[in-house]
């Protein structure tokens, strides 16, 4: 009960509920709301049952911006908590903790309301059926919308009037919506012009919403959907391919274009790094302001692939900075990597309330107070204005919240601002990069923004990909590059570490060796949430990466024993497709096989990839087995790949890679513990090609001949006949072909670099 507190460490609350003894930052956030809050579990279903109510069901997240409002508005709100604890059992669900309650209700709000979104408001019968729902409610009724005071006098009325209406209408929406969302493939055969033809429609469909003005795809709010980026990087590849320079060429434009407008905008956290989660205009520059794990590992190897594309260092700046801010404020004691950074945060030290944007933003004084001489020429770098500079556009700031603020953005290139200040294009880079640490310096004294230190396994297997992969990647960097702050400019090799010890951490905390199954989450011991499709998916990609540019077999090995689990858990063997979710509890009353491919790309379409990728690493029956598992997942969706193929660009990459024949295979073969080795590998990520496997092997070592001559002879037959102990010797084969060894890095960059004729 949300009693009173007296004493003891609740004392200056007043009141304390049940979610105080939860683990999850959003749920604690609300432990002292008047609100009768339970966590999701029988507790709460049995109350509801014994006192023939519905439930209230509050789905949001901690650095959610209208979640604080709405907690604010309403759940701080006597009068609304009276109602919701006389009519409702109240429940408060994490949906980053359970992402598998939030889908089904956010799946029937879709479904039923045209829209989404968090908080998520869902009323339930006491056996969990939704009756109705909506996202965020104000307190009262406004601009002809019903007040969350009016929505509860309603429900509780229809509750008690038309209870059956109510109850069957929840009914027949989860049976129509688990018969569609439970789809199964008529064939486990994928039509051979598919893939093709998917990658060009979803192209297609990007370019009608390409923003000439601002780059990216569509309008205001604007996200950085990373898996369009990596759709349309992977076509204009295959075009390249066939010889259509010309159109791989402007579908490349539209990437680069996008890419530079986002560093450039308000979206990227100029001074410290990383990139915001969204947008509010069209221009990239008032973002609304957390800053999501999930976003920072995906975007980071879209701008790793762009350097790999263009050997142009932006892009490796930009990929080293959000790399850097992960390693400065996101990382724990145990290598873990923390969720999100909240939006909001107090103007100043003592403040009651929250203010969105408060900890990034800047008033002109502050700039020339901080910046002194060389206030004027940073202030005309990055568009600072007296009155503020949130004007760009309509949507910037239509409420007047940033009136005489500043967000950082360039308007200019720095060539063009260097030249214009008859300054050479270094000097100008250490200016503003002094500028901006000294800004920093200042901004750490701000109270900060709320840090949501959950440690996710789907998250964190998104971001060992982007660590592990920049350790290879920046390699490429032209020698002499120099970096300013908020960039640390640290060895590449550095980074390799920080991937190493976040998979570390996930197999020592929350992978239990036994039953060989992963818990979902940590944060002060492993959450009661198992693990999910997506923690598996995409924790075996980061795995195949964090092998591939150079980890332990031990690695690989894991990835092979995750994806046993995860066909054994999720996989529709009959149907084809993995499901979200286990299907063992019961209160989540819809199994969901998700194929979009959203802020976070679908366990599905990463599914595919990791088994087509899999299938390249090892020989025989098992390699049949995972590419007959990829076809068949990608037979499921076969009409979304040919009707709406721009719901699902990752998963038209996967058919894509599907559909060559033999990829092309790079095996290194020597002693590991070598420069010469780390440069072999460097040499072998240098070039963009998503479609290449690298093996590495050292053939004096017994445990990995061993595991070779188990899962790929052919491969373990290599390496003993190639092996010279002083030196590496690489290897390139496709179509059971193998090019002659090469004993140079230079020579392996260039052949696997070259352009078909």
């Amino acid at each position: 009960m949300a009693a009173r507190s007296s004493g003891g460490s609740s004392h200056s609350h007043g009141y304390t509920n049940r979610l105080a003894t939860e683990h999850s930052p959003y749920l604690l956030q609300h432990a002292h709301n008047p609100v009768n809050w339970y966590p999701w579990g029988e507790e709460a279903f049995a109350e509801a049952q014994k006192r023939n109510v519905p439930i209230f069901l509050s789905i949001g997240y901690s650095t959610c911006h209208w979640c604080h409002v709405m907690e604010v508005e309403s759940f701080e709100n006597k009068e609304v908590a009276k109602l919701l604890n006389d009519w409702f059992v109240s429940i408060k669900v994490d949906r980053e903790e359970r992402p598998d309650v939030d889908k089904v209700y956010m799946t029937y709000v879709q479904a039923l309301y045209s829209g989404g979104g968090w908080p998520l408001s869902v009323f339930l019968s006491p056996d969990l059926k939704p009756l109705m729902g909506g996202t965020y409610f104000p307190p009262d009724d406004k601009y002809g919308r019903p007040g969350f005071k009016t929505v509860l006098r309603k429900v509780k009325d229809a509750w008690d009037n038309k209870r059956d209406v109510l109850v069957k209408s929840g009914t027949f929406a989860i049976e129509q919506l688990s018969e569609a969302l439970a789809t199964t493939a008529s064939s486990n055969k994928l039509p051979e012009e598919l893939p093709q033809n998917a990658l060009h429609l979803c192209a297609e469909q990007l370019s009608q919403s390409y923003d000439p003005n601002f780059g990216g795809f569509g309008s205001a709010p604007k996200f950085p959907r990373p898996v369009e980026a990596q759709l349309m990087l992977y076509y204009a590849k295959r075009l390249e391919e066939s010889g259509k320079s010309d159109e791989a060429e402007e579908i490349l434009n539209m990437v680069i274009f996008g890419l530079q407008c986002m560093a450039r905008g308000g979206i990227h956290d100029h001074v410290g790094g990383g990139f915001h989660r969204y947008s509010v205009d069209e221009c990239w520059h008032v973002p609304h302001f957390e800053k999501m794990l999930y976003d920072q590992g995906q975007i980071t190897n879209v701008y790793l692939d762009a350097f790999s594309i263009t050997k142009d260092v932006f892009y490796s700046w930009v990929s080293r900075d959000v790399l850097d801010y992960l390693r400065r404020d996101m990382i724990g004691t145990q290598g873990e990597i923390y969720s999100a950074e909240d939006a909001d945060s107090a103007e100043s030290e003592g403040a009651t309330r929250k203010k969105e944007g408060a900890f990034y933003v800047w008033t002109r004084k502050e700039i020339d107070d901080i910046l002194g001489e060389h206030a004027d020429f940073f202030k005309e770098h990055y568009y600072i204005k007296p009155s503020g500079n949130c004007d760009l556009s309509r949507m910037s700031d239509p409420h007047d919240e940033f009136k005489g603020k500043n967000v950082l953005i360039e308007m200019k290139s720095v060539s063009e601002m260097a030249s214009n200040h008859s300054m050479p294009v270094e000097k100008y880079l250490e200016i503003l990069g002094e500028c901006r640490q000294k800004l920093f310096e200042v901004r750490e004294r701000r109270p900060k923004p709320h840090l949501d230190d959950k440690v996710i396994v789907s998250w964190n297997g998104l971001t060992i990909s982007s660590f592990a992969r920049a350790s290879k990647i920046l390699r490429n960097e032209k020698e002499g590059t120099r970096f300013y702050f908020p960039v640390v400019g640290c060895d590449p090799k550095e980074y390799f570490d920080v991937a190493e010890k976040a998979a570390l951490f996930i197999k020592t905390k929350l992978y239990d060796e036994q039953t060989h199954r992963l818990q979902h989450s940590f944060r002060n011991g492993p959450s009661k949430a198992p693990g999910f499709l997506d923690d598996y998916a995409f924790l075996i990609g980061g795995l195949l990466d964090l092998y591939e540019y150079g980890g332990g077999l031990n690695w690989l090995v894991w990835a092979i024993e995750l994806q046993a689990t995860q066909d054994e858990l999720f996989l529709d063997r009959e149907g084809g497709g993995y499901y979200n979710t286990t299907g063992e509890d019961k209160s989540v009353i819809l199994r969901v096989k998700e194929d979009h491919d959203g802020a976070e790309p679908s366990g599905n379409s990463v599914s595919a990839i990791n088994l087509v990728r899999l299938s390249s690493l090892v020989s025989g029956s098992r390699s049949n087995y995972y590419r007959q598992n990829a076809e068949h997942l990608l037979a499921v969706f076969e009409k979304r790949l040919k009707e709406m193929a721009v719901a699902v660009p990752l998963l038209c990459c996967a058919a894509g890679m599907f559909s060559i024949p033999s990829r092309k295979q790079v095996v290194l073969v020597g002693h590991k513990n070598s420069t010469q080795f780390e440069t072999f590998l460097a040499a072998a990520h240098a070039s963009y090609d998503p479609n290449r496997t690298v093996i590495h092997v050292d053939p004096t070592d017994d445990t990995e001949l061993q595991f070779w001559e188990e899962n790929n002879r052919s491969i373990a037959v290599m390496a003993k006949n190639n092996f010279a102990a002083d030196k590496v010797v690489a290897l390139v084969c496709q179509n059971f072909t193998c090019k002659a060894p090469i004993t140079d890095p230079g020579s392996l960059e260039a052949m696997l670099a070259e352009k078909p004729s």
